[in-house]
């Protein structure tokens, strides 16, 4: 990825997690934290990619919550960054941390399996 995109997308991120904090008050929207933000090469499109903590009602709630809020975010990042071009923004789930979590008990419970083989050795 080109360094503009990196720093413009590094910078999104911040500005976004802001208007979460301070801005955006729709009760839909939970624990939050935004993961990454990918941008297109032209700098036209930005894919914000969030977790979320609690069950699975929650994040819909909140993905639907961010979602309807995109019109908002994106006007403000105009007026606060002002680029040439305001991204259009879309906002996506990001499973990496359910995935991670889910192989490190595995790998817990293969341990633990293989321990309890060797104590009984």
């Amino acid at each position: 990825m080109e360094n503009r995109q990196k720093r413009l997308g590094e910078l999104i991120k911040q500005e976004i997690s802001e208007m979460m904090l301070r801005e955006i008050k729709d009760p839909r929207i939970g624990f939050v934290s935004i993961t990454s933000v990918d941008m297109t090469a032209d700098l036209r499109h930005a894919k914000v990619f969030i977790s979320v903590l609690g069950s699975e009602s929650e994040r819909k709630s909140s993905l639907a919550g961010l979602r309807s809020a995109t019109g908002f975010i994106r006007r403000e990042l105009g007026h606060r960054l002002r680029l040439k071009y305001t991204p259009e923004i879309s906002i996506t789930y990001d499973k990496s941390i359910e995935e991670g979590v889910r192989i490190v008990a595995l790998i817990d419970s293969v341990t633990k399996e293989r321990t309890s083989l060797s104590d009984d050795e």
